[in-house]
């Protein structure tokens, strides 16, 4: 398992075990408090609410009686009969019908026809007819009609008291008024239809919170507050002690999550992390592992490691998470160990080689076959000792003239003829580093000849070096098939391989060198597989 998959295994076993130990108890979840909290806000605003509708409905339940026991006090006041009726010689035998008429049709509870000294002519108990009324009067012997509650003989009550004039003479009171029990009444089932509504929505709203407090607790797995701060911590915490460098994406491959040593790795600043910071060969590219040690990229002037693991859970996919390691120095040290193995490989044929031609030339002596023992060690020495000494006169790169004598020895092994072309002639590596050079020309010269070598019949690859034109100019042709321009891109843009087992550092590796220096490499099929490397040189031509 990978070390993300360790972090991630070590990171929830130890939060858990602090958080979720069976020895302690658990505190309430963070979806939990929240139901709790908005049940009880909820509670309050509609308990409140409640309580303003009710006040508010009593109060206009309230002042419509008033209007009402003022409009009937004032309308009985105004009317002509009540003036006649009061100088009646009996106005009660007059009015106590009529007003008793006029008060079961106007739904009050009582009408008071009295005198100017509060002497009732009429009430709803006949038998109060006669007394002194109770409440106040003197607004109203002033000619004002007022409103006012007060308890009389049928209890609290709204009440209105007007006068009533002959002229300009006041000649009695009228008062009308509703019981406070009558309101009370009126307001009741509009009260109950507010407290219905009220625990109705009340209902509805905890349903809602109860569906949000579930939702909440699955996608916080039922943890509370400082449970997820715990988490949080160790999250944040290991995110910046990685050794390694870590991309989170989501299912939708936008970038999640970042840490530190990705951000050193590939470049990045600090703040919000888009998908365009980081290299599409990460996110969107070809992912190619042809084993466990992850996928070779090439960013900027690091070689990087990528490994990456999809995210599960609960059987779902919720994205992958990337590890980067830097390789650049290891791969420095790799290439180093190559050229040392591919020389290495170059002395061990030269000498099974020679060992072979001893042997020829040491069973011709004793043969007797003197003269073609001498010819057979001339001729010999002669090839390789003519391909030396031209690399060694025109090539004063002491680096490049052992890797060409070295490749010749390697190609021979794979069967593929390894030649170097008679312009080939360099003073100097400049405007590159010897180790540059060897880079850049060591692993085209390895493409080719695995190129050649997959190619039925005889394989050869060509070698150029010279610098003219103020550039530095490497070519390398074989009779491999070459790659297609999708082929090349990819491989001189990230690791690549077309061979199974195969990295793909080659290219990428010369592409970082050409465009440190601004170079260009380009390749071509026709009429054969060349690849052509030029660096610009100020020095100009050699």
């Amino acid at each position: 398992m990978c070390q993300v998959s360790a972090v991630r295994r070590k990171l929830v076993v130890f939060s858990f075990r602090r958080v979720v130990s069976p020895t302690v108890r658990r505190p309430a979840s963070v979806a939990t408090r929240l139901f709790l909290w908005q049940l009880l806000l909820l509670t309050a605003v509609v308990v409140a609410g409640t309580t303003v509708a009710v006040v508010h409905e009593q109060h206009r339940t309230e002042d419509e009686a008033r209007h009402t026991v003022s409009d009937v006090a004032q309308s009985l006041a105004l009317s002509d009969g009540t003036v006649a009726a009061l100088r009646d010689p009996d106005p009660s035998a007059v009015l106590q019908p009529e007003t008793e008429r006029i008060r079961v049709a106007t739904g009050v509870d009582f009408i008071v026809v009295m005198t100017p000294d509060r002497v009732r002519y009429t009430h709803t108990d006949p038998s109060r007819i006669g007394g002194r009324f109770t409440g106040t009067i003197e607004p109203a012997l002033r000619g004002d009609t007022f409103t006012e509650t007060y308890e009389g003989s049928l209890g609290p009550s709204v009440r209105a008291v007007s006068p009533v004039y002959a002229g300009d003479e006041l000649v009695g009171l009228v008062s009308v008024g509703l019981t406070t029990a009558r309101i009370g009444s009126q307001v009741t089932p509009t009260v109950a239809t507010i407290v219905a509504i009220a625990a109705a929505g009340l209902v509805v709203a905890a349903a809602g919170s109860l569906a949000l407090s579930r939702r909440l607790r699955r996608q916080t797995l039922g943890l509370g507050p400082d449970e997820l701060r715990r988490l949080y911590e160790h999250h944040d915490a290991v995110l910046h002690s990685m050794g390694e460098g870590l991309v989170v994406l989501d299912e939708n491959g936008a970038v999640g999550v970042v840490n530190d040593e990705a951000r050193r790795l590939l470049g990045i600043g600090s703040g919000p992390v888009t998908a365009d910071d980081v290299p599409d060969s990460l996110t969107r590219g070809p992912h190619t592992a042809p084993d466990d040690r992850g996928e070779v990229h090439l960013v900027g002037d690091r070689v990087l490691v990528v490994r990456r693991q999809p995210l599960h859970f609960d059987g779902r996919d919720i994205g992958t998470v990337l590890t980067l390691r830097d390789r650049t120095e290891l791969q420095t040290v790799l290439g180093e160990l190559d050229s040392v193995r591919g020389f290495a490989q170059a002395l061990e044929s030269q000498a099974h080689e020679s060992a072979n031609r001893m042997h020829t030339l040491i069973t011709m002596i004793e043969l007797g076959r003197y003269d073609d023992a001498v010819q057979f060690a001339t001729d010999d020495l002669r090839l390789s000792q003519g391909l030396i000494d031209r690399l060694t006169s025109s090539v004063h790169e002491p680096a490049l003239a052992a890797l060409l004598l070295g490749k010749v020895g390697a190609a021979a092994t794979h069967g593929v003829e390894l030649t170097v072309t008679d312009g080939t002639a360099l003073d100097s590596s400049a405007p590159l580093t010897p180790h540059e050079l060897v880079t850049v020309v060591g692993n085209l010269v390895d493409n080719a000849v695995d190129a050649a070598a997959d190619q039925p019949g005889d394989g050869w690859v060509e070698v150029g070096v010279h610098r003219d034109a103020g550039a530095l100019t490497v070519s390398v042709t074989d009779s491999g098939a070459g790659m297609s321009a999708d082929e090349f891109a990819r491989a001189t843009e990230r690791g690549y391989s077309t061979k199974p087992t195969g990295h793909g550092l080659g290219l990428a590796l010369v592409t970082q060198v050409v465009r440190r220096h601004g170079g260009t490499i380009r390749s071509v099929r026709e009429p054969e597989s060349r690849v052509v490397v030029e660096i610009p040189d100020d020095r100009g031509q050699a």
